[in-house]
């Protein structure tokens, strides 16, 4: 997450502006790179399953976890994925991991889609990097992970997450996008402890919705296109509070409190830093400038005021 940083004056802003347009050339010049997209990991998992009858040992899931992609290590490290706790999953909850193979079908689709969707942000941002993204297979949960070593997505949890998006092929899709923009955002690769001033509600939600809006912008669609429907009707209201609180440094009633089963809004933050990412956008002739500065955002409070967004908008 971003450090402070003082209110650019104009003079800063244009070499701000100057430095970046430089920055494009280079990148330009070099053209842009792409990222591995793997699925091997999901692949060898569904051998074993098929080949168990849907019942591998822990021994047989240890094995997978040992002979996976780097992304996968990483991913049960970080995330206390082991052997004993996939099969203590499977048995609990068998249908997640039935029902994910669905969505493994469509991982060739996914595949197609998302390097189109990178290839995309490469030509709009050219200095963005690209390290791999791996779709896994783990406990459950987390639906992924995201840091500077890539993009891992756990296909039995986004499979199973219809709340955020019907349509599973663009579900996959479009929080892939979400995720890889995060990769972008100096904001998203800072972890900020608990009650520290610089995460406030308004930082959280133009980070995460400054991801939403590159998905929409690289992908065709935001990653959880159901928040908007929930919050219909009250949108100048939820503005309203979320300029009132966007000091706060409790964000819990604006970011991460989705309850399976319930129709209340959540993730507010998420649909209002979406709608503010996209008035900068919008009312920006340099539209190269526009998403770095979207990603980059040195000043969240400054790139607030300087949207143009409003509550109702």
């Amino acid at each position: 997450m971003p450090k402070p940083s003082l209110v650019l004056p104009a003079t800063g802003r244009r070499l701000r502006a100057a430095l970046l347009a430089a920055s494009f050339a280079i990148a330009s010049a070099a053209g842009a790179a792409e990222p591995e997209i793997r699925i091997d990991d999901v692949e060898r998992f569904y051998a074993l399953y098929n080949a168990t009858d849907g019942k591998p040992s822990v021994a047989q899931l240890d094995g997978y976890l040992a002979q996976g992609s780097p992304s996968l290590k990483e991913f049960a490290q970080l995330r206390r994925v082991t052997g004993e706790r996939i099969a203590a999953q499977m048995a609990a909850d068998p249908a997640v991991y039935r029902d994910a193979r669905k969505c493994l079908a469509l991982l060739p689709k996914v595949k197609r889609r998302v390097a189109a969707a990178l290839r995309t942000l490469g030509e709009l941002y050219p200095q963005a990097k690209f390290p791999p993204v791996a779709i896994v297979v783990g406990r459950g949960k987390p639906v992924g992970i995201t840091n500077p070593s890539g993009v891992t997505v756990g296909l039995e949890a986004l499979c199973a997450a219809d709340f955020m998006n019907p349509d599973p092929e663009d579900r996959f899709v479009r929080v892939i996008a979400h995720e890889y923009a995060h990769i972008q955002q100096p904001a998203a690769a800072e972890e900020l402890p608990q009650g520290d001033p610089r995460a406030n509600v308004r930082l959280m939600s133009l980070t995460e919705g400054a991801a939403e809006f590159v998905a929409e912008l690289i992908a065709g669609g935001v990653a959880n296109p159901g928040l908007a429907v929930r919050v219909r009707g009250r949108e100048k209201e939820i503005g309203e509070a979320f300029l009132r609180e966007q000091d706060n440094t409790d964000y819990s009633q604006w970011m991460y409190n989705y309850r399976k089963d319930s129709d209340g809004p959540y993730d507010q933050g998420y649909w209002i830093g979406y709608r503010v990412a996209k008035a900068y956008y919008r009312r920006a002739g340099d539209k190269r400038a526009a998403l770095a500065e979207i990603l980059l955002m040195p000043d969240p409070k400054a790139f607030l005021a300087e949207s143009g967004w409003k509550p109702g908008d």
